[in-house]
């Protein structure tokens, strides 16, 4: 997979453009999305050194919201307690000149050093070592496999810099200042190293160390590389993998029990109209004929809400659907609702049906629809993630970690969440929500 770059949406909030929090202390929607803070005063709770039982007792510095280390502190690198498979990281960082430092993922405590098994998002201070932008080995690089890509921006030696790191359904993204510099997809949907990414180690100086790369899970690390002045703050990271705290489960692999189905041709002929519908191997598979949607029994009304969708991996067709929230009134094709569309190539789209009150920004907007920013999909047949976030008149719509749209002002009542049937067959699992109310 060839690496990407994506324009990021510039929005007044508390969110960075690429999608990430930004507050010290995590807002409710945050903490409702899987956020925590691994830096402040707690992060000794979260971070040990590498082979230790506890924090350095020197080194690392924790004071002022930020996590830090000097030039030859000798604290050693830093693990999380807990380990991650799918996960996601949120940081500012400040590196001083001839700084060089990195992220790593899936660590295991195997080999001398957190590198030999940890993939690595590189921190380096790009100037005073006179990198090149798109260089290897410079800062937000996939060190030694993945350069950035070309027009990333960097702020000066003692200023604060944005990362993000997200590794989601076996596609790894880097994030440097709002930009994506990085994407590739290192596993396979059952969980093994693509082919790519095996030849990349094997290409590697990594070549030589079992597990790097390769590991299901791991500790997430930060490097003391010795010869690095680096101060981490609004450390956020959130496993993509686990529960969220207080969520309603609307699809478990297994049960319809949460929905129940307006299909209007299979009404009127009195026939079932949950047969759009079926669970197959753990996938809720919707046939896309005839028209019509299911819809929860219950209301919702802010809440955060992931699933993910895949149209049909054998046939790979293009087709449409959609997710429908505040949903209120009469059962019809198509009800008064907010549809979050899943239409291929439009993922991201608001589509504003019978007159939703709502604002969205005028340059994308075209009738009921507001374009989404840039695309985020993955190629067809593949599975993508909806992250929809609907708190009090302000809707966000993220597509594989990328935020794409964004709507105000939205009219705020209590309404059924629905999944379209729109002509085509269209694939969804790990429905989730988490009730803000």
């Amino acid at each position: 997979m060839m690496v990407l770059v994506a324009s990021s949406l510039v929005v007044a909030s508390s969110l960075f453009a690429s999608g990430a929090p930004v507050a010290s202390d995590p807002s409710k929607v945050d903490v409702a999305a899987g956020w925590k803070l691994y830096s402040g005063a707690d992060a000794p709770l979260f971070w040990r050194g590498y082979k230790q039982t506890a924090f350095p007792a020197k080194g690392w510095v924790v004071q002022n919201g930020e996590l830090a280390i000097a030039k030859g502190g000798g604290g050693g690198d830093l693990v999380t307690y807990q380990q991650f498979a799918d996960v996601e990281m949120a940081f500012e960082f400040k590196l001083g000149e001839k700084s060089n430092s990195g992220i790593m993922w899936h660590v295991a405590e195997k080999h001398d050093t957190t590198w030999q098994t940890g993939p690595e998002y590189q921190l380096l201070e790009d100037a005073s070592f006179g990198a090149k932008p798109t260089d290897m080995h410079s800062c937000g690089a996939l060190y030694d496999l993945y350069s950035p890509a070309a027009g990333k921006t960097m702020k000066p030696a003692g200023e604060w810099n944005s990362g993000r790191l997200r590794l989601r359904n076996g596609v790894l993204q880097h994030w440097l200042n709002g930009s994506k510099v990085v994407e590739t997809r290192v596993f396979d949907d059952a969980g093994k190293p693509t082919k790519e990414w095996a030849d990349k180690i094997a290409a590697s100086k990594f070549a030589s160390y079992e597990g790097f790369g390769v590991l299901p899970a791991g500790s997430i690390a930060i490097q003391d590389h010795g010869d690095t002045d680096l101060a981490l703050r609004n450390v956020l990271i959130r496993d993509l993998a686990a529960p969220l705290s207080g969520e309603e489960v609307l699809f478990d692999g297994k049960s319809m029990d949460a929905w129940q189905a307006f299909v209007p041709d299979l009404a009127k002929d009195k026939k079932d109209q949950m047969a759009v519908w079926e669970v197959k191997d753990g996938v809720l598979i919707c046939k896309g004929n005839p028209g019509g949607y299911i819809h929860t029994k219950k209301d919702y009304k802010n809440f955060v809400m992931r699933l993910e969708w895949r149209f049909n991996p054998v046939t790979k067709q293009a087709g449409n659907s959609g997710v429908l929230f505040r949903m209120v009134g009469d059962h019809k094709v198509w009800p008064k609702s907010v549809e979050a569309q899943l239409q291929s190539g439009s993922a991201g789209d608001f589509w504003n049906i019978e007159n939703v009150k709502m604002s969205t920004e005028k340059a994308r907007l075209n009738g009921r629809n507001t374009k989404h920013t840039h695309a985020a999909e993955r190629p067809l047949g593949e599975w993508n993630e909806y992250e929809i976030i609907v708190n009090k008149g302000d809707v966000i719509l993220k597509v594989n970690g990328e935020e794409l749209n964004r709507a105000w002002d939205v009219e705020e009542v209590a309404g059924k969440i629905c999944l379209q049937s729109e002509g085509t067959e269209i694939h969804f699992r790990n429905i989730r929500v988490v009730p803000l109310d």
